[in-house]
């Protein structure tokens, strides 16, 4: 998995004061946890660009002054409910040896049949939370829809690898090809013409002269 450099310091206090004045400097407050002891420090806002506003995911260097360098990955992170600044990030630290769970972007591979026929193709999972080391993580998890006819699903046991654990039931569906709006009202249509001249035809069948 591609992987995100945070340069930031170490912060020396916590308190409701400081972490103020972070804020109104363009600084955000984080706490990586997972360690022996969790460790506060800050870092500029605009260093979590590629981070946090993007589909993709990424593993996080931390590298702060005398504080050395810390693998890890966002576990959760705050937004002003107005401004969409964001207010705290936390981190959790990765170890070689340890497994972790992780949300990986589901990438659409191949052409549905399905879609060709005039269907519509529907992703109905665009993340999936896997259980892996750290150097398994994947960067995407390929959903293959080239077998997938009209009305066809796609389940996460369709997706099985050594390399990671899907932490979600096998009954998940990942995409589903289904019949379009247009071809769904075409048949509606159609049906309501048929049913109409059925009930038509009905009357003039019945005044018809019978055979001698």
């Amino acid at each position: 998995m591609k992987s995100i450099t945070i340069k930031g310091s170490q912060r020396e206090s916590v308190g409701k004061a400081s972490t103020k004045a972070l804020r109104n400097a363009g600084k955000v407050p984080c706490v990586l946890y997972g360690g022996d002891k969790p460790l506060h420090f800050s870092a500029d806002e605009i260093a979590f660009k590629d981070l946090v506003y993007t589909p993709n995911a990424h593993t996080v260097v931390i590298s702060l002054e005398k504080g050395g360098k810390h693998n890890a990955i966002l576990q959760d992170i705050q937004f002003h409910p107005v401004s969409d600044q964001i207010l705290h990030i936390d981190f959790y630290q990765l170890f070689d040896d340890k497994e972790v769970t992780m949300d990986i972007p589901v990438r659409k591979k191949g052409n549905s049949p399905g879609v060709i026929a005039g269907g519509v193709l529907r992703i109905n999972q665009r993340k999936l939370k896997v259980k892996a080391l750290p150097t398994n993580l994947p960067d995407y998890i390929d959903a293959d829809v080239s077998g997938l006819e009209i009305g066809n699903k796609l389940y996460v046991t369709s997706l099985v690898s050594e390399d990671y654990k899907i932490m979600h039931p096998d009954n998940t569906v990942v995409c589903q090809v289904r019949v379009s709006r247009a071809a769904m009202k075409a048949a509606q249509d159609a049906a309501k013409e048929e049913k109409a001249a059925t009930k038509a035809a009905a009357p003039a069948a019945a005044a018809a002269p019978k055979a001698e």
